[in-house]
């Protein structure tokens, strides 16, 4: 535990380099367009409530809830020369759905400290150890509360059913460091794992745990070197998968104006970790790997032999060059193998193609599973960023079979998420948004699972093009 003396300093330390920070930031100039400012992604400018809404093909009667969906939204004209895509102000997406009718969809900023002000509104409740920062990364729904999620120290914030901001909240006071953007709901226990990591600390990330009432029961440190960024995780029956991989915390970044500070390292030692779900430190079993980066597994499990085995969306690199968002890795969906007894991890490519946003029926977390979706992200002229291609993949992790749902020119897919109705993987819809270019609109799509390369079930057509941001999910009514 620091003593008052080393806060103190560290404190003082930290106020020089933001200050530093900050004068070069306003230094710095650009003359091209910002890829995350500009074309798809062009910010909003207000919030909507529509209650009237086109729709093509039939809504499911028994699709009851709502989609939620987030992404960075800045409220007001940032510098392009220093704006980084994961840092603009959090706006949340949602579209309320029931008896086969879109009652409404809405459109709301979260409200950080620094967003209150821009829109003249007092600030949200905050405690006073907590800093009013943006939450910008995903949206869930857990034990009946709607919360949006950053990782890297900013605390969770609590929303309304509207998506109307109630306040910045550390889960009811039990959170005593920082959370991450992709929490794990174990569906057998109840429980939400994260590995969690904080910007101004390098030798630690923590397992925290969010128990089935929604408070947190564990906030295990975990030794790290180099302020890593660990953006996800993945959880098996006994495990924790900890992806300790070479993006971290640069000092170099920061001081020279940049206030997304982390960069490729090639110094730092990539590893995954098996950690006991209810185990320490010295009970993870480190194994070596490739340098590669991992935002987003889509799912892990454990075989009788007792390894562990995850998919994932890999890439080769990442922030190696630019600061305005992911650099031009190349990305592949590969099948990890783990011996909990150590080893070198064995990787296997599944498919080479560029994507992101893996998502599953997630009733299977943790468990053998057989189909996940991705995103493609093979990239064109038009349509800098990530959100560049116009189809979406359906693995079968079993034979390797790739399934092609493409949504026609200048129509983009985000994330799509998988949402049951009855028993069998398969059993469910597809749900999530599509940006059509082609004249700025944006649509709700749901297909069907079993039927992925199908005209989709239904359209709920919006007006306005939606930028396109990073995580959602489907929170059933009940």
């Amino acid at each position: 535990m620091a003593s008052v003396i080393e806060k103190t300093i560290r404190k003082t330390v930290t106020t020089g380099i933001i200050g530093m920070s900050k004068v070069n930031a306003a230094l710095k100039t650009r003359s091209d367009d910002h890829p995350y400012l500009t074309g798809i992604h062009t910010p909003m400018t207000e919030e909507f409530t529509l209650t009237e809404l086109s729709v093509d093909g039939e809504i499911p009667a028994d699709l009851d809830g709502r989609y939620l969906r987030i992404g960075p939204n800045p409220v007001t004209p940032p510098k392009p020369a220093t704006y980084h895509w994961f840092i603009g102000d959090g706006m949340a997406h949602g579209l309320r759905i029931r008896n086969g009718k879109a009652e409404w969809y809405r459109n709301r900023w979260i409200r950080s400290a620094d967003v209150s002000e821009a829109l003249g509104e007092p600030p949200v409740p905050c405690p006073d150890n907590r800093e009013a920062g943006t939450a910008n990364t995903n949206i869930i729904g857990q034990n009946g509360r709607t919360w949006a999620i950053v990782e890297a120290g900013n605390s969770p914030v609590e929303l309304d059913e509207e998506l109307e901001t109630l306040a910045i909240n550390p889960f009811d006071g039990t959170l005593a460091g920082p959370f991450s953007a992709h929490p794990h709901l174990d569906p057998d226990t109840g429980e939400m794992h994260s590995v969690c990591y904080k910007a101004d600390v390098q030798d630690t990330v923590w397992h925290t745990v969010l128990g089935p009432d929604g408070g947190v029961i564990r906030e295990e440190p975990i030794a790290v070197e180099h302020g890593p960024s660990i953006h996800d995780c993945a959880i098996t029956k006994n495990y924790v998968v900890v992806m300790d991989l070479p993006v971290t915390f640069s000092m170099k970044t920061l001081i020279a104006g940049h206030p997304f500070p982390y960069r490729w390292n090639p110094d730092h030692k990539a590893r995954i970790g098996l950690m006991p779900r209810t185990g320490t430190n010295a009970d993870i079993v480190w194994h070596d790997i490739e340098p590669c980066y991992v935002f987003h597994p889509a799912n892990a499990y454990e075989r009788e032999d007792g390894s562990v085995v995850m998919d994932a969306v890999v890439h080769n690199h990442m922030f190696t060059d630019g600061h305005d968002g992911p650099d031009g890795s190349k990305s592949a969906f590969e099948r990890w193998t783990i011996d909990a007894r150590g080893g070198p991890v064995q990787r296997k490519v599944v498919d080479a193609s560029n994507q992101e946003f893996p998502r599953f029926d997630e009733r299977l977390t943790g468990k053998p599973y057989r189909y996940a979706y991705c995103m493609a992200a093979e990239g064109s002229n038009e349509t800098p960023g990530l959100i560049n291609d116009t189809r979406l993949y359906k693995y079968d992790v079993e034979t390797g079979e790739r399934q092609v749902h493409d949504f026609g020119p200048k129509r983009h897919p985000g994330e799509f998420v998988f949402v049951p109705r009855g028993e069998g993987e398969e059993n469910g819809w597809l749900v999530g948004l599509v940006v059509d270019m082609n004249d700025e609109s944006t649509d709700f799509v749901i297909l069907d699972a079993a039927n992925f390369t199908a005209d989709p079930v239904a359209t709920i057509h919006l007006p306005h093009r939606i930028p396109p941001g990073f995580h959602g999910n489907w929170v059933s009514a009940d």
